[in-house]
């Protein structure tokens, strides 16, 4: 994994070991930030379900001014936050470990791009579960002018608007990523 591009084109970043935890593939990265690329600029992020915090770490390398990075698992906060300080975007950059779900309902902050790359559960009905109930849940910590960006399998059926927002679609081989946007 690496930095596609802005200030820290090209820096490789730690990734965590085992088959727990699976990163978004540079293609699909590629394509959702291509999408992206001017609406980047001055944001502040949400990475839900961080991992090692490759999506949010491209954000702040394309201009976004801040990012908060969500996980329960403690390796994954750790190995974010590593990846955020080799990068140089510490400064710029928050670690929460706790759950996606009890973090939206606290929450006071607003963000204005939300990358969600919820785990893909054993079964459809629980991913499904999960990422319904994140999506049912975030519109109050939303700006007027947010984006949200979903990554899922690709015959997971998701709402075609989340508040004022509507959806596209982009496909990637077997994964989808859905963006809302006014």
């Amino acid at each position: 994994m690496r930095i596609i591009t802005g200030t820290a084109r090209g820096k490789r970043l730690r990734t965590l070991p085992g088959e727990r935890v699976r990163p978004t593939t540079e293609r699909v990265k590629e394509g959702l930030f291509s999408a992206l690329q001017f609406d980047i600029p001055d944001r502040r992020v949400l990475d839900l379900f961080a991992g090692s915090g490759q999506l949010g770490l491209e954000a702040l390398s394309r201009g976004a001014a801040h990012a908060v990075f969500v996980d329960n698992a403690r390796a994954s906060i750790q190995c974010a936050r590593q990846n955020a300080e080799d990068c140089g975007f510490e400064p710029r950059a928050q670690f929460l470990q706790t759950d996606a779900l009890h973090f939206l309902h606290t929450t006071a902050d607003k963000f204005s791009l939300v990358l969600l790359d919820p785990p893909y559960a054993d079964t459809k009905t629980a991913a499904l579960s999960l990422l319904e109930e994140v999506l049912a849940v975030l519109e109050h910590v939303l700006t007027p002018d947010a984006i949200v960006c979903c990554e899922s399998p690709i015959d997971q059926p998701l709402p075609r608007k989340l508040a004022h927002l509507v959806a596209k679609e982009y496909t990637y081989g077997k994964t989808k990523v859905t963006i809302y946007r006014a």
